[in-house]
């Protein structure tokens, strides 16, 4: 499988400079993929600028031309390497990424007080014994002030279509609300757990909803490049890894 992408990748070049942004999504940095996430990083200045969500939100909502090709750099979760680990990197680089919280686990580590949500992460990241910790609010303050944007990943990483519809609202509007007053900022993007329409929530449904809460934008794991009349409600996004090689990422620009 490596070989047959490996060769998909070479003929992908900067004529992949379409009009269109591309939502990258991580989960971590951990401490051996440094390198290799400011080396994912070079690799799409190569192909596009960086912008921030309200930025690629903004351009969306015009309905014009989005005039250029962008990345617009996530993470899911709220793992602590989000701070030590990738923001140096995404400073550095010029980057503004947005993280997003479930609130549940701010501050949780599998040594920690919430046993149960770093037992459940550690299913959710294929039964690895890595030890992660969350971050605190004092982190989320820290990634604030490096200029990052926080956002919403409900607050108990719910899959929405398993939920009532009241349920769902609690889901965001609590996780909201704990965001800005923790940290002083608003809370304007919304990640769905898990992520894909139809399964992991009702498109008709949970978007609307996340609007009527107050949310600018609905985050998806659907792949593929956001255009011009993209719903910012439904937004499509890629997720990678930090220690995927140059291959990976020219196999992934050429999709779409």
């Amino acid at each position: 499988r490596s070989c047959a992408i490996w060769g998909l990748s070479l003929g992908v070049s900067r004529k992949h400079r379409n009009e269109s942004i591309r939502f990258p999504f991580y989960h971590h940095v951990f401490d051996d993929e440094k390198g290799g996430f400011e080396r994912q990083l070079k690799l799409m200045r190569c192909f596009g600028d960086f912008i921030s969500l309200d930025d690629a939100v903004g351009l969306l909502e015009r309905r014009g031309p989005i005039g250029g090709a962008y990345f617009c750099v996530t993470f899911d979760d709220g793992y602590r390497n989000c701070l030590t680990n990738a923001t140096p990197i995404l400073v550095e680089q010029g980057c503004v990424a947005t993280i997003y919280l479930q609130t549940e686990d701010i501050g949780a580590d599998d040594q920690g007080d919430k046993v149960l949500t770093a037992n459940q992460l550690r299913r959710r990241l294929a039964g690895t014994k890595i030890p992660v910790e969350f971050l605190s609010w004092d982190d989320c303050r820290a990634l604030g002030r490096a200029g990052m944007t926080l956002g919403s990943h409900t607050h108990t990483h719910a899959r929405l279509a398993d939920l009532s519809e009241g349920a769902a609202e609690q889901e965001l509007r609590l996780s909201k609300d704990l965001i800005e007053q923790e940290t002083g900022a608003p809370c304007r993007h919304f990640s769905a757990p898990w992520g894909k329409p139809g399964v992991d929530y009702e498109p008709v449904v949970h978007p609307p909803l996340a609007k009527r809460t107050g949310y600018s934008s609905f985050v998806t794991t659907q792949r593929g490049p956001n255009r011009s009349g993209s719903d910012p409600y439904q937004l499509r996004r890629d997720h990678l890894m930090a220690n995927w090689e140059d291959y990976h990422l020219r196999y992934w620009l050429s999709r779409g």
